[in-house]
């Protein structure tokens, strides 16, 4: 069973940077997509980023400029830097797989931006 395994989450200040990562174990057949959604509290689950197979992203607009995905392929590992971080940015966020054409979830990791 594919297992993710997210890291990177915590208080940040309004402003400030954080670095989220997500290891993916249990990797048998081809990665098509790996990615990062959130949660707003008392809202639904929302796109972040997300970076295909070959290599193409796409962003919510609201984190356009200032967040920034990336991967490790030889590692199955995938990153969401975020910079210029705003209060609007706290939520759960979740690590997205899709392998095989099957989606699995991270456990989620908690971001929070306050002064």
């Amino acid at each position: 069973q594919v297992q993710l395994v997210e890291s990177g989450g915590g208080l940040v200040q309004p402003g400030g940077s954080l670095r989220l990562s997500c290891a993916a174990s249990r990797i048998t057949f081809r990665i098509n997509s790996m990615g990062w959604y959130r949660q707003l509290p008392g809202k639904g689950r929302e796109l972040v980023a997300r970076i295909f197979s070959a290599g193409s992203t796409n962003y919510a607009d609201s984190v356009k400029g200032r967040f920034t995905i990336s991967r490790d392929n030889a590692n199955n590992m995938v990153y969401l830097q975020m910079n210029s971080l705003k209060p609007e940015d706290t939520a759960v966020y979740y690590c997205h797989l899709l392998h095989n054409w099957q989606e699995y979830w991270g456990q989620g990791t908690q971001v929070t931006v306050s002064s």
